[in-house]
């Protein structure tokens, strides 16, 4: 039983109704008090992080979003706010050891992404964000299986952003890398930065690579152009029945297919009790809070939580958030309730699509998920697809990302054009192909790190 907003106590609770002094202490004190981070003491323990700032639209999806971007992933959080200042807690954890979480820079991400309380509105706009500065990365190496989530990981760790990627393997075995990429330091510019990226793929990768980095002007986001009847099926809103109890979606996946969702108006006052209950998976709190956003579903106070080990339903997440709609009035009319429930339910049980196609006589893996409306594509896809192929063994021959309007919004694409080899069939082998989607599937969803 969810506690009501004004019996909520301790950590997000108590900042309620205290946002102007709250202001005033930051304000006074500097923006270095806006993210505050308690770093684990052993392996496997939760480091914790605290975000306290002006509150705006959206800022706690745009959070998870980077938080998922690091490699982490949310098992608690809390968050409360007064409209004007907001209170967050999450405890996280590294979804790999093999993952480099670089601290420092995450403090300063999530901090640049913090209203500054200088931008309240007794304070003048002092700032604005300039425009993204793309770069080009070319990189010449032998061709070998795993080569481009092993690049894919070195980019991830220097903070180094895929946008776009166009991959394809010469005659002669070599293959050529185009990475357009953006810098999460924003340090990409300079020489120092430059030579630490090519140095650590030649150190890491192999000796032979040529690495040349360039600035990408004019650069603009590729577009994919599927088939119509391919396209209805990546883009549908959810797994086809026929799908979902067929036996090349495996016991993990289909478990995640449920979940409960309930709208209850009678604990508070001012607010709509959203409750959730579902299976745990990556970026699940992300899907949560960017759906509510693209629904203009205010969240005023939220508590995410797993349950225990050991307890019957080990492995689902709780989820209870106090809500309003963006008019400030609670969501009590059924249609809506209906509505956001469905919705919901397709963004967090289907976040991505996979599927294998034929293309000509080769063989395409697609991967989609849909693009935020600010434009921001889901983080680390790329990055996990490449992963699952590696774990199967199976070479790319070439790849690219693209973006295609479908079913009244955007996606971003991932082709992946697959070689076929006598150690992985794939051209007559249905359950080899049922293998790929479920690989890639499960790891998507964190079944695999």
């Amino acid at each position: 039983m969810p506690v009501a907003p004004a019996a909520r106590g301790g950590g997000a609770g108590m900042v309620l109704g205290g946002g102007t002094a709250a202001a005033a202490a930051t304000a006074a004190g500097g923006a270095d008090d806006a993210v505050v981070m308690q770093l684990a003491a052993a392996v496997g323990e939760e480091s914790v992080i605290t975000v306290n700032c002006p509150d705006e639209a959206g800022l706690g999806c745009d959070l998870c979003r980077t938080i998922l971007e690091f490699g982490l992933r949310i098992t608690r959080g809390d968050v409360s706010t007064d409209g004007h200042w907001c209170f967050v807690v999450f405890w996280v954890l590294p979804r790999s050891p093999s993952i480099k979480i670089r601290w420092a820079s995450l403090k300063n991400r999530l901090m640049a992404m913090c209203p500054s309380a200088y931008s309240m509105p007794f304070y003048p706009d002092i700032s604005q964000p300039g425009p993204l500065q793309y770069y080009l990365l070319k990189l010449l190496s032998p061709d070998r299986k795993g080569l481009l989530h092993d690049v894919t990981q070195i980019l991830s760790d220097l903070e180094l952003i895929i946008h776009r990627v166009k991959v394809c393997t010469t005659p002669d075995g070599k293959v050529v890398d185009l990475f357009f990429i953006t810098d999460g330091m924003e340090l990409l510019h300079t020489k120092e930065r430059q030579e630490e990226t090519c140095s650590t793929l030649i150190t890491t990768l192999d000796p032979s690579i040529t690495c040349e980095i360039m600035k990408a002007d004019g650069f603009q986001q590729g577009f994919s152009s599927l088939p119509p009847k391919i396209a209805e099926e990546l883009f549908r809103e959810e797994l086809a029945d026929s799908e979902i109890y067929s036996s090349s979606l495996s016991a993990e996946l289909k478990r995640m297919q449920t979940a409960t969702i309930n709208f209850d108006n009678s604990l508070s006052p001012a607010h709509t009790l959203l409750q959730i209950i579902c299976a745990d998976q990556k970026g699940l709190i992300y899907d949560i809070l960017r759906t509510l956003k693209e629904c203009n579903i205010q969240v005023f106070y939220g508590r995410f939580r797993s349950d225990k080990k050991g307890s019957i339903n080990k492995g689902l997440r709780e989820v209870d958030l106090f809500v309003k709609q963006v008019d400030g009035k609670k969501v009590i009319d059924t249609e809506k309730q209906d509505v956001l429930r469905s919705r919901l339910k397709s963004e967090m049980l289907h976040p991505l699509r996979v599927m294998i196609v034929n293309r000509g006589p080769d063989i395409e893996l697609l991967v989609a998920n849909p693009v935020e409306l600010c434009g921001k594509g889901r983080p680390r896809v790329f990055y996990d697809a490449t992963l699952a192929l590696k774990a199967l063994g199976i070479c790319i021959f070439s790849a690219e990302i693209g973006r295609q309007a479908a079913s009244e919004r955007q996606w971003e694409v991932y082709r992946f054009l697959l070689d076929d080899s006598k150690e992985f069939p794939l051209a007559n082998s249905v359950t080899n192909r049922n293998r790929i989607v479920d690989r890639v599937r499960k790891t998507l969803m964190g079944c695999y790190n």
